[in-house]
């Protein structure tokens, strides 16, 4: 489609915007004539006509061109049109940004008296798509301009009432507006996303007809964005979803796939273009990890669905029972894992997860779920809530098989997950983790993992995700590389692991054709456990004084 040569003769630089002729300023009156009027219709009923022969965008190579609409953003633009809320999950430069700025610039000028807002994880971000709403304004004929009041780096007023504002999100960016269309951009890389849309939503529900439009590639598990991609697909929720993947970008092929992994990485790509969720670079648990892991449902659910079975208890089988506690206000949760440690690898069979029990109440659960586990071996967090719950389960109920470090310190049942403790069970649990000697089933707990990210020198959960289940493998981790787990079990995980690492070395060198008893090579290995060993022993030790 080619839009039709129409004189236009209105646009002159007497006509516009402070010195800009580009922009009509406003009260300029049009020279109507019946082909504009036929024109200015096509144009207000349709936003892919507009977009396809009046806008105009960008090109690398070729400069300003006609914006020439693959068939993926058409589907962006009836999707915007028919839908009161969407979300759109592509790949990296496929042109959904600019796809969405044609759609919110129609938007602003076929509807009168609408408020269109702009947010991104940053306000240079947001201006910078307001930038590009101004060019494909610069280069519409006046007859499609309503006229403009005010035009800045934050706000583009027209003289139909409407307003276009580009904002940084945050819990107060919109608050006291009365917003018809809201425009989130890259949503997956908000810093706080979860409490931004909590503050958000009422102001996007008080209308009938509000739209929203939120757009990302992909960016870890658990956070906002994808919770929402997840509903929108699954139906549980009022988005309607469009995808965008590499090979839907005219010009990318296997020729182009291939290329971009040898320059970037197979993970990389998988992510960026490929529109996978798995973990940000910064959790602690390595992203090929993060990729393998498979959920599997619960065999059954017990406690009204608090408590998830994965595997009934079997016979003559061990089992530890992790635990963190919470102060049960509907916050965070008090949780527990049930792992099996008679098998190769250890194997996750129960998860216990709930934010309302009080830490008065929870012995009687852990009681419960630990007797039908084989009398499972109980090592709860001795936080100050966690105290509560050792002395009702150890002192109150008498059950006896629960870790205790001392006979005579008041203070010696469960661990004390301080600073030192806690990096050294967060080093212990990614290499079980990554070695493969931990089966994990649970949704919620893969969940934790994935968003389980370096903060503060430490390890926690990234903003609007919990790490109460993530914490129960880190203190199953520290107590797997404990003596005490190897005398109660015969188990040296440390050897283990040493093992599994051997025998990695040995795979990688059979497909070279090299003869090699490997020597050299365990050696080293032989050399890094003994550093590793060295430096855990002065990580607990009264001369490290922490971060």
């Amino acid at each position: 489609m080619t839009k039709p040569d129409i004189l236009d003769d209105t646009k002159t630089p007497v006509n516009g915007y402070l010195g800009n002729g580009n922009v009509k300023k406003n009260g300029v009156q049009e020279a109507w004539t019946e082909e504009k009027i036929k024109e200015y219709n096509k144009c207000r009923l349709d936003p892919k006509y507009f977009a396809k022969n009046y806008c105009q965008v960008i090109h690398l190579d070729h400069g300003l061109v006609p914006f020439n609409l693959y068939p993926y953003q058409e589907e962006m633009f009836e999707n915007f049109t028919n839908e009161r809320f969407n979300i759109v999950l592509a790949c990296r430069q496929s042109g959904k940004s600019i796809g969405c700025c044609a759609y919110l610039l129609w938007y602003a000028l076929f509807h009168s008296e609408k408020t269109v807002a702009i947010l991104a994880n940053k306000g240079m971000n947001a201006r910078e798509m307001l930038e590009r709403i101004t060019l494909m304004l610069e280069n519409l004929p006046f007859f499609l301009q309503p006229g403009c009041k005010a035009l800045n780096k934050g706000n583009i007023d027209f003289s139909n009432n409407s307003t276009m504002v580009a904002r940084a999100t945050s819990g107060s960016s919109i608050r006291s507006m009365s917003v018809n269309l809201l425009y989130l951009d890259e949503f997956a890389f908000v810093e706080k996303a979860d409490t931004f849309y909590t503050s958000t939503y009422p102001v996007i529900t008080s209308g009938k007809t509000t739209k929203v439009i939120i757009t990302s590639t992909a960016n870890g598990i658990g956070n906002t964005f994808h919770k929402l991609w997840e509903g929108s697909v699954q139906g549980t929720n009022s988005y309607a979803s469009t995808r965008v993947d590499w090979w839907d970008v005219p010009g990318r092929d296997e020729v182009w796939k291939n290329e971009t992994i040898a320059n970037t990485s197979q993970l990389q790509f998988d992510q960026e273009y490929g529109n996978q969720f798995f973990g940000t670079g910064n959790t602690l648990i390595n992203a090929e990890t993060l990729m393998s892991f498979r959920t599997a449902p619960p065999l059954r659910y017990m406690d009204h669905g608090l408590f998830l079975v994965y595997s009934e208890p079997c016979a003559e089988h061990e089992y530890i029972m992790t635990v963190d506690v919470s102060k049960g206000r509907g916050q965070d949760y008090s949780t527990f894992n049930i792992i099996d440690i008679s098998t190769r690898p250890f194997k996750q069979v129960a998860v216990y997860r709930n934010n309302t029990i009080s830490p008065i109440l929870f012995p009687n659960v852990i009681y419960k779920y630990a007797t039908v586990y084989n009398e499972a071996y109980v090592v709860i967090e001795n936080n100050d809530q966690g105290t509560v719950v050792c002395n009702g389960l150890y002192l109150d109920l008498e059950y006896e098989n629960v870790h205790v470090t001392s006979a005579i310190k008041s203070d010696a049942i469960g661990i004390d997950m301080n600073r030192k403790t806690k990096r050294l069970g967060c080093s212990a649990i990614k290499d079980i983790l990554e070695e493969r000697q931990l089966e994990i089933y649970d949704e919620e707990t893969i969940k934790e993992i994935s968003t389980f990210e370096a903060k503060r020198q430490s390890y926690e959960a990234s903003d609007g995700n919990h790490d109460d289940l993530m914490m129960n493998l880190v203190m199953f981790g520290y107590f797997a590389s404990t003596q005490f787990f190897s005398d109660m079990t015969d188990v040296n995980l440390k050897q283990i692991l040493f093992q599994e690492k051997v025998r990695q070395i040995e795979q990688d060198i059979v497909p070279f054709g090299f003869i090699d008893n490997g020597d050299e090579y365990i050696e080293e290995l032989e050399w890094e456990r003994k550093n590793r060993e060295d430096r855990e022993n002065w990580l607990i030790s009264d001369n490290y004084n922490g971060f």
